[in-house]
């Protein structure tokens, strides 16, 4: 079943639920907006630019984020109520990570903000999993030859964040500073800093 007659079937069932709610005077359309809008108001890639920057400064943090991603960025306001479990893989000198929704683009929204139209697209969804560094390429990340490249497929019930590693020279900048270097791409694995 492809992508986007998954996302089709969802939305059908999804707006057949909000009538439902909506005809037995549960729920208004304009409550259902406005708690979307509440969400995607929060939702952002600064977000996740903060998390890194944070472990890039705190050893201890950093160490709670790589063993569980979901409490570490509810620690900074992040996830509340969010029912998915957070993996935060991290890129060394040796590994580069790349994440992916090989089935539809199930993504850490509230870390990452609302997912770039290329990664719903069924061609990265599906090339990224075969030839990962021809993709990365394509994005203009060279990687040593012998870099491992690991791809996460996240899940309805799993999502993934890559921890980019910090750049040379950056010892002496805050944490707002560090935040302003990381960009979505680079929390997807497409990009580095």
């Amino acid at each position: 079943m492809s992508g986007d007659h998954t996302d089709a079937t969802i939305a059908r069932r999804v707006r057949r639920l909000e009538t439902l709610l909506e005809e037995k005077g549960l729920v208004t359309g304009e409550k259902v907006d406005e708690v979307i809008d509440a969400f995607l108001a929060e939702s952002s890639p600064a977000n996740g630019a903060r998390v890194v920057a944070r472990a890039w400064t705190d050893e201890t943090f950093k160490s709670r984020l790589l063993r569980d991603g979901t409490a570490a960025v509810r620690e900074l306001g992040y996830m509340d109520g969010s029912y998915q479990r957070l993996r935060v893989v991290e890129n060394t000198a040796t590994t580069h990570n790349v994440i992916v929704c090989t089935l539809c683009s199930c993504y850490p929204l509230r870390l990452l903000g609302p997912s770039p139209s290329w990664y719903k697209s069924e061609a990265y969804r599906s090339r990224v999993v075969r030839e990962p560094r021809a993709v990365l390429a394509e994005f203009g990340v060279e990687l040593p030859p012998g870099t491992q490249v690991t791809v996460w497929d996240s899940s309805a019930e799993s999502r993934y964040m890559v921890l980019p590693r910090r750049p040379e020279g950056t010892a002496g900048m805050s944490e707002e500073e560090l935040a302003g270097l990381v960009t979505r791409n680079a929390l997807i694995g497409t990009a580095v800093v």
